[in-house]
C-alpha cells in the first residue's frame, strides 16, 4: 500500500516561528534542541492537522505568534505517486480557514487527508489524570479511524449543551408540559447521537486490546498484562458521579437492551436528579475507560515508569491501528521528547519497534539519548530558527 509521507513542512507565526521550512523524510527524521527552542512546535504544528488540536493547551490562539493575527501550517504531503498540499490559517479572531490544493475545505475535513500519532510528556494525563484526557484519547483516535464521525461528536456536543441549557431553565422555572415535550425530543437526539458514539468507543477499546498488549511487551519486555474497560454511565458507571446508590438504578435490567434502550432507560432512571442539578448525568460525556496492569487499575497503583509505558504503548497501539485500518496505510508517528525518560534498553527496543513505520519524527535535547538508527535525517533547532536539515 502506497503510504502518506510528509515532504514539506512550512509555517508562518507558529508559536516562536515567524517563519520555518523543513525539509523531511521518510523513516525516521530527528529534531535536535535546547528545551525551549521550538523542537516541540514542529510536531504539534503536524499533530495539528491530523486531530484539529494541540496536546500541550486547549486554545488555538495560544499556538498564533505573539502579537500576530494568524498562523498558517502547510504541508506537502506524498500519496500514491501524487503531491498535495494541506494548510490552515489559524485566526485570532474569526473561524479558522483550512485548503487542499488551495481549494477551501472545512477545517474538520483536514483529517481526512493527513493521519499522525503524536506521544509526548503530556500523555501521561492519559493514564494518570481525569476521564476527559481519556475521552478525548478515544475520540481523537475515532476519527482519525473514521473521519465522519467528527461532526457526529460535533453534533452530541451541540445537543448536550441545548438540552442542558432546557435542564437549567426547567430547574429554575419548574418542569411545564411543553418543556416536557421539548425535553424528549432533545432526549431522542441525545440517545441517537450518543448511542452510535457509545458503541464505536467500545469497539475501539476492543481493537486496541490486542496491540496493546503487544506493544507493551515490545516496550518493556514484560508480560504485565496490560487491560481495558469501557465505564458506561448508562450502565451505572459514571466516572464523574460518586453517587453510586442513584447510579446503579440506571442499571436495572439493561444486560440484554440495546444501547439505546439502555441509554433511554437511564434517562427516565436519572430524570429527577437531573432536573434538581440542572445538568445531563448520564452519556458518553460522563464515560470513561479503565487502563489496568495485571488487572490491577494503572491509576493509583501503577509506578510513574509503568505509567509511562502504559501511555506510549498506547499510542504505538493507535497507530498499529490506524495502520491496518487507514486507505492510507501508516500514520506519520511522532515521539516528542519520549527516548530522555527511557533507560538505554528500552530506548533499543524503542526504536525496534517504531522502525517499520514509514515516517517516525523524533525529537530531543541530546542526540545521545537517541538510537543511532534513528539519527540519518538530523534537523538542528534555535531559538525558533532551523539551523541545519
Amino acid at each position: 500500500m502506497e503510504r502518506v509521507i510528509v515532504t514539506h513542512l512550512n509555517l508562518s507565526d507558529f508559536r516562536n516561528y515567524a517563519t520555518a521550512d523543513v525539509a523531511l523524510h521518510p523513516g525516521a527524521n530527528l529534531f535536535i534542541g535546547r528545551n525551549g527552542q521550538g523542537k516541540t512546535n514542529l510536531v504539534e504544528s503536524l499533530g495539528y492537522l491530523s486531530t484539529l488540536g494541540s496536546h500541550r493547551v486547549s486554545s488555538d490562539k495560544a499556538l498564533i505568534r505573539a502579537g500576530q493575527d494568524a498562523a498558517i501550517v502547510r504541508a506537502k504531503l506524498h500519496h500514491a505517486g501524487r503531491d498535495m498540499l494541506v494548510e490552515v490559517q489559524l485566526n485570532r479572531s474569526g473561524p479558522n480557514r483550512a485548503q487542499v490544493n488551495r481549494g477551501s475545505i472545512k477545517p474538520r475535513e483536514l483529517p481526512r487527508y493527513f493521519s499522525s500519532v503524536l506521544f509526548a510528556p503530556e500523555d501521561l494525563g492519559i493514564v494518570r489524570g481525569d476521564p476527559g484526557a481519556r475521552r478525548r484519547f478515544l475520540d481523537e483516535l475515532l476519527v482519525l479511524r473514521s473521519p465522519r464521525l467528527a461532526s457526529v461528536l460535533a453534533d452530541y456536543d451541540r445537543t448536550l449543551k441545548q438540552r442542558n441549557t432546557l435542564m437549567k431553565s426547567a430547574r429554575a422555572s419548574g418542569l411545564r408540559g411543553a418543556q416536557l415535550s421539548t425535553l424528549e425530543v432533545w432526549d431522542d437526539k441525545l440517545v441517537t447521537l450518543g448511542s452510535e458514539i457509545i458503541d464505536e468507543r467500545i469497539a475501539l477499546v476492543d481493537a486496541l486490546r490486542a496491540p496493546l498488549a503487544e506493544a507493551y511487551a515490545h516496550v518493556v519486555d514484560a508480560d504485565h498484562r496490560p487491560g481495558l474497560e469501557p465505564l458506561l454511565s448508562i450502565s451505572g458507571r459514571d466516572a464523574e458521579d460518586d453517587d453510586a446508590e442513584q447510579a446503579a438504578a440506571s442499571a436495572t435490567a439493561s444486560a440484554n437492551l440495546s444501547t439505546a434502550e439502555t441509554f433511554q432507560g437511564a434517562l427516565v432512571a436519572r430524570r429527577s436528579q437531573e432536573l434538581e442539578r440542572g445538568l445531563t448525568l448520564v452519556g458518553p460525556h460522563r464515560d470513561d475507560v479503565l487502563f489496568s496492569l495485571n488487572d490491577l487499575p494503572v491509576k493509583g497503583y501503577a509506578s510513574h515508569g509503568e505509567s509511562w509505558s502504559f501511555a506510549l504503548s498506547l499510542k504505538l497501539a493507535s497507530a498499529e491501528l490506524l495502520r491496518r485500518d487507514s486507505y492510507s496505510g501508516d500514520p506519520v508517528l511522532m515521539l516528542d521528547d519520549v527516548f530522555a525518560e527511557l533507560d538505554k534498553g528500552r530506548r533499543s527496543r524503542l526504536a525496534e519497534a517504531v522502525a517499520g513505520f514509514e515516517q517516525v519524527l523524533i525529537t530531543a535535547a541530546v542526540i545521545e539519548d537517541i538510537p543511532e538508527q534513528l539519527t540519518a535525517h538530523t534537523v538542528h533547532i534555535s531559538a525558533g530558527t532551523i539551523v541545519d536539515g
